[in-house]
């Protein structure tokens, strides 16, 4: 896919790329889409059965639950269990809109992503910001990070997202630049 990717498996590469565009589109921190789609674990074309009997579908395990919203604006099953970055688009929309709805921390919010009982959403929650972590130093480690509390004008730079940290319990993001 992109030759800075290229020790990195295929599906991998999709995820990273994707995920970050995504989060760029709907202004996300770009290290909790990365989470979520580590943690939904799907791949294209993939549809999973759930026990309540709705389906899973695609690389961003989009419950067959969202398919009435989204047949509102001609999106299909077909769409959501699509290669390529579009699944990965219509996930951040859905995280974007728990963010700003749902009620709760940041982290609560986007674990509604995978259920709002709160039982379910509690374990995914605390895994969830693991994972989160662990992509936060991954894109430290990979791209030019910038804290933009250290700034009165916010840096110009065509790409940018922020990423978002557990520290104390207290989530500040960071702005980061993707590029060297």
């Amino acid at each position: 896919m992109l030759s800075f990717f290229a020790d990195l498996p295929e599906q991998l590469q999709e995820r990273i790329v994707c995920s970050v565009t995504a989060a760029i589109q709907y202004d996300i921190p770009a290290n909790i889409v990365l989470a979520i789609a580590e943690k939904e674990g799907g791949k294209a074309g993939q549809w999973v059965k759930n026990t309540n009997g709705t389906y899973d579908i695609g690389s961003m395990q989009i419950n067959t639950d969202y398919l009435k919203d989204l047949s509102a604006y001609g999106i299909t099953a077909n769409d959501v269990a699509a290669e390529g970055c579009y699944p990965y688009s219509l996930a951040a929309w859905r995280i974007r809109g728990h963010i700003e709805k749902d009620k709760g921390d940041l982290w609560t919010k986007v674990s509604n992503y995978h259920s709002k009982t709160p039982k379910y959403n509690k374990i995914y929650r605390a895994d969830l910001i693991v994972v989160a972590t662990k992509w936060a130093d991954w894109l430290d480690q990979n791209y030019g990070t910038i804290n933009p509390t250290k700034y009165k004008k916010k840096p110009e730079t065509s790409k940018q997202n922020k990423i978002v940290r557990l520290a104390d319990n207290n989530y500040k993001p960071r702005e980061i630049t993707f590029g060297r």
